[in-house]
């Protein structure tokens, strides 16, 4: 290999590039409309345009991505993350094009990526696994079946996906045929496939994985564990190296296990092995179970490639060209890692996505810190993709002086301009349940501890901290320079426009310092579009793309009744109705794009 296409974008195309410069290759990029100059495409040493807006015009279009692989001369494709780096036709059709695949082989790739396969292959290694059905079920009735075995609750998964998609929980018998019906449209529509398998459902469950690097000899290594059971809608937000909280047997089974199922499925590059861990009742310890086989590279690698010493993009690349494993054996994780995601969204409102521009990104700086990104001050999230900006990791020798680190580093963290999850991650680093003072017992996170406890115990404070971020964002609330005299010095000092409304002082030198105090409520002229809106009024909380409307127009319909599906980011989030009444639909069309606080209709 000389010449590899990135065929993705943002932080992995970014991380990639660096990687593959530094181990001697030449690196080529492909971009979006939107994307024509971001970092990734700025870093690379070549760059091929894609001529289109959207994930499926893009970094979805199989077709123009191996032609950009013609155009640079390249001879290997990294698939990065999402978009098609488990998808076995762009693997088979890369390699038929006489390219380079950096990553499992295709065959591998559609065994374990179908979740029935993959736990037969699990069957056969013996690793833990709580009780499920042997395939696909044909209807209610054989879920009921299960259920008198082996009890509720029980989760009916698609048997072709992931990120929690064609997933429903069932906690009630009476609710079994609603939630099949549900599981297999949703698995259709994001898969093409609905077939679903059932399986016993562990609660409040802790999510564990196994980092694995295999070579084409045949050597297989768990390089370390990970533990990302803070989750919001199946989407990891934390994670930390090695897997705190875990007894020697339970390390020791994971490492064995996922060792187990690489070697069994002739697994070649890196990949993640992912379990669940029901807690522990006394001296009894919790129950491990595997869950699935990641045939990528995670979000999340960097905690391990800073508790390893091993870059794992490296390892990728030198496998690809068939050498051996530099590892002979598992290694010793060294000191502990945690990694924040850093994503456009709204905490207080539920985490939805918010696209927009970024006027100011300014990552922290110390020991042990590591910010891995694509964006800059001054760059566009487009609503058309994810909605990760940065992955801000932090590193020291044990796990209270990286909590400790973190919080100094979360603190410093500056990002203006649109909403981010860092309130919740300063909250974060406040809960008992995470931080576990007190040892093992005091660990109490889960996969579902953010929709739960956390958001009843730091919801309020959460909200606090977006709406004063919210009245920074807004345009008269910018900073403006004014000068001050302290001590009979003049000093220059930049305050929030809102501060200066209130103390009246006008003396700003910014283009709203003039106005004077008005009724010092610093209030705008031009109202937010988001706030205020008429009683009645059905609006979209996010800018993105309207999927459909759920409600008839001049349907009658209670309050918190759908009206409508708005995606962003990759993410659908349904619109409630605020009141009982008639609705009345906006002229908008399901495709149709949306601002954020956009009408979608009235009700009357």
């Amino acid at each position: 290999m000389k010449r590899i296409l990135i065929a993705n974008r943002g932080e992995i195309a970014v991380r990639i590039i660096r990687s593959a410069r530094e181990s001697g290759y030449v690196a080529a990029a492909v971009y979006a409309d939107q994307d024509a100059d971001a970092l990734h495409v700025q870093l690379a040493d070549d760059a091929v345009a894609l001529h289109g807006t959207t994930p499926a015009q893009t970094y979805l279009d199989q077709q123009k991505l191996l032609a950009a692989a013609l155009q640079v001369d390249a001879d290997a494709i990294h698939p990065g993350y999402g978009f098609l780096s488990e998808n076995a036709d762009f693997a088979r059709a890369v390699i038929e094009a006489g390219l380079t695949w950096i990553g499992p082989k295709p065959e591998t790739i559609e065994s374990l990526g179908n979740k029935v396969t993959a736990r037969a292959l699990a069957v056969k290694v013996g690793a833990p696994l709580v009780p499920g059905t042997d395939g696909p079920v044909a209807d209610g009735e054989e879920i009921r079946e299960f259920v008198a075995e082996h009890g509720l609750p029980v989760a009916i998964k698609a048997a072709h996906g992931g990120g929690g998609r064609g997933m429903r929980i069932v906690r009630e018998e009476a609710e079994i045929d609603e939630a099949f019906a549900s599981a297999v449209r949703e698995a259709e529509s994001a898969f093409g496939r609905g077939e679903c398998f059932v399986e016993r459902f562990l609660d409040r469950p802790r999510h564990v994985e196994a980092q694995v690097l295999a070579d084409t000899h045949g050597n297989v290594v768990v390089v370390g564990t990970r533990d990302c059971s803070l989750q919001r809608r199946n989407q990891k937000l934390v994670e930390e190296a090695p897997a705190p909280f875990l007894s020697d047997d339970q390390r020791a089974d994971i490492h064995r296990s996922a060792r187990a199922i690489c070697a069994e499925a002739g697994y070649v590059g890196a990949g993640t092995v992912e379990y669940l861990l029901s807690p522990g009742q006394g001296d009894r310890p919790g129950l491990l179970s595997f869950l699935e086989v990641n045939t990528r590279l995670q979000v999340e690698h960097p905690v391990t490639e800073e508790t390893s010493g091993v870059d794992l993009v490296a390892e990728q690349l030198r496998i690809a060209e068939g050498e051996p494993l530099r590892l002979t054996e598992d290694p010793q994780p060294r000191g502990h890692s945690v990694e924040f995601r850093l994503n456009a969204e709204e905490p207080a409102q539920g985490f939805l996505p918010t696209p927009g521009p970024v006027e100011l990104f300014a990552p922290p700086t110390g020991p042990g810190i590591r910010v891995d990104t694509g964006v800059r001050s001054g760059d566009e999230i487009s609503g058309a993709f994810d909605s990760m900006l940065a992955k801000l990791v932090v590193t020291g020798p044990d796990r209270p002086t990286t909590l400790r680190r973190a919080r100094m580093a979360l603190a410093e963290m500056r990002i203006e301009g649109l909403p981010t999850v860092l309130p919740f991650h300063r909250q974060v680093l406040e809960a008992e349940d995470f931080l576990a003072a007190e040892g093992e017992d005091s660990f109490t996170v889960h996969t579902r501890w953010i929709e739960t406890e956390f958001e009843a115990a730091y919801g309020e404070s959460m909200a606090e901290s977006e709406h004063l971020a919210a009245a920074l964002r807004h345009r008269k609330h910018r900073m403006h320079r004014t000068t001050v005299e302290i001590d009979g010095r003049p000093v220059t000092l930049g305050l929030p426009g809102a501060l200066l409304s209130l103390l009246g002082s006008g003396t700003g030198t910014g283009p709203d310092s003039q106005r004077g105090s008005g009724s010092g409520t610093g209030e705008d002229e031009e109202a937010d579009p988001r706030v205020g809106a008429a009683p009645g009024a059905v609006a979209s909380k996010l800018a993105g793309s309207l999927v459909s409307f759920s409600t008839a127009d001049g349907a009658q319909v209670s309050a918190g009744d759908p009206i409508a599906v708005v995606e962003a980011m990759k993410m659908e989030s349904t619109v409630a109705a605020p009141r009982s009444g008639r609705f009345i639909r906006a002229d908008l069309a399901p495709g149709a794009a949306l601002q954020a606080g956009q009408l979608l209709g009235t009700i009357e």
